[in-house]
């Protein structure tokens, strides 16, 4: 019998939230199954909809404010603070994501987190003993470097001037100077919720990995890199850092080089999976399930490497639990993701981007139901053993 149902899916970039993908999959299901029990896990990676996920969860508030965005104007904005009211949640997507970047804008050379240095401010000043940051859906690649002069750190050329913010002005930096840094940096626990497979620099750095994404030419990616390398270089130098290799540790690359920037500070960089989720009792919940349905924009080789669907069917499967994930696309790699038992997309035909976009709850919901009544169907069709070597239809006679 299939009567609960866990749905738990990831947002859907630039389209769909967490809690709006949650309501598409379980109104899919409802259509097949009216009766079942539908437990909606809206989760998140550290991107889009984190504070207010946790915000929820916790029994927590958010706090709405303005903040300087991603292309140097005001954007509202907020944080949250969690039920425990000693931890505060920042968003770097909240102030700083890709979808705050208009299309004709998107050069990840001119972006900023300035305005997540504000928020870590505004937190700072509601008195927490700890701040969560969430890395994800970032629309920056400087370093964090617009994240600690919105703190107090002063970066300077060879001249001795301040430096514009901006990734593409990290490779004329000189000289940090921390002296004016926010005093209670050094007070509180920062810890970093970040994919630890993204690291700051080389061949996998995040300026080529997800530069282009962020509308960066191959120049441009190019010229980013040499910024963020000489960005590590300096951090390590000025701000004695000696507990994290800035240059290729694991989540030092999140958002643009947002965990570099902050590790500098002492922050914690930790997976996300590890900081978010248990916040939410995910494993109880999927262990009380008949079937778990879970979902992201993509479905491909990355996946398995630190994505939404990848954790819920890793965890799912500690408690036996079947998984069937739905996607907007399909890439290589999509019928190798461990734990998945099932797999669909949610287009029924080719359709223009902007289209699929729009209709993406419609979509999503159409998709639920098509799945789901394949499942019922296959748990109907019967089942034929071999016995001694033949396969013997009945005979009527």
């Amino acid at each position: 019998m299939l009567t609960r149902v866990v749905v738990a899916p990831s947002g859907f970039k630039e389209s769909l939230s967490a809690e709006a993908a949650a309501d598409a999959i379980a109104a899919g299901v409802r259509r097949v199954l009216p009766d079942a029990w539908i437990d909606r896990i809206p989760l998140v990676d550290g991107g889009e909809g984190t504070a207010a996920a946790l915000s929820a969860a916790t029994g927590g508030r958010l706090v709405a404010l303005s903040a300087t965005g991603p292309v140097g104007e005001p954007v509202d904005t907020h944080f949250a603070l969690l039920g425990s009211r000693d931890t505060a949640v920042v968003e770097m997507a909240a102030v700083a994501g890709l979808s705050l970047v208009p299309l004709a804008r998107r050069d990840p050379g001119a972006t900023t987190t300035y305005g997540v240095g504000e928020l870590i401010r505004a937190a700072l000043d509601t008195g927490v003993r700890r701040i969560l940051i969430g890395c994800g859906d970032s629309g920056t690649s400087d370093g964090g470097a617009g994240a600690l002069q919105a703190l107090g750190a002063r970066l300077l050329d060879a001249d001795g001037c301040e430096l514009p913010c901006g990734g593409r002005e990290l490779t004329r930096l000189s000289r940090i100077d921390p002296s004016g840094l926010d005093p209670r940096v050094r007070e509180v626990e920062f810890l970093v919720a970040c994919n630890p497979y993204n690291m700051l620099c080389g061949e996998r750095g995040v300026a080529r990995v997800f530069g282009p994404q962020k509308g960066a030419t191959p120049a441009q990616v190019e010229h980013l890199s040499a910024g963020l390398e000489n960005w590590a270089d300096v951090l390590t130098r000025d701000l004695a850092v000696t507990a994290t290799d800035l240059h290729h540790g694991p989540g030092t690359g999140a958002s643009g080089g947002l965990g570099a920037g902050l590790a500098a500070l002492g922050a914690r960089l930790l997976p996300r999976f590890d900081v978010l989720l248990d916040h939410l009792d995910l494993d109880a919940r999927l262990a009380r399930a008949d079937l778990v349905v879970t979902a992201e924009g993509a479905l491909d080789h990355q996946t398995p490497r630190g994505k939404v669907p990848a954790e819920v069917a890793r965890r799912a499967k500690l408690h036996g639990r079947p998984v069937l994930a739905l996607a907007g696309t399909l890439g290589e790699g999509a019928d190798d993701v461990p734990g998945v038992d099932a797999y669909s997309a949610i287009l029924p035909a080719p359709m223009a981007l902007a289209e699929a976009l729009a209709r993406a709850s419609e979509l999503l919901t159409d998709a639920t139901e098509r799945a789901l009544r394949l499942i019922l169907l296959g748990a109907r069709l019967p089942v034929h053993t071999r016995a001694s070597g033949a396969d013997l239809p009945l005979q009527v006679r």
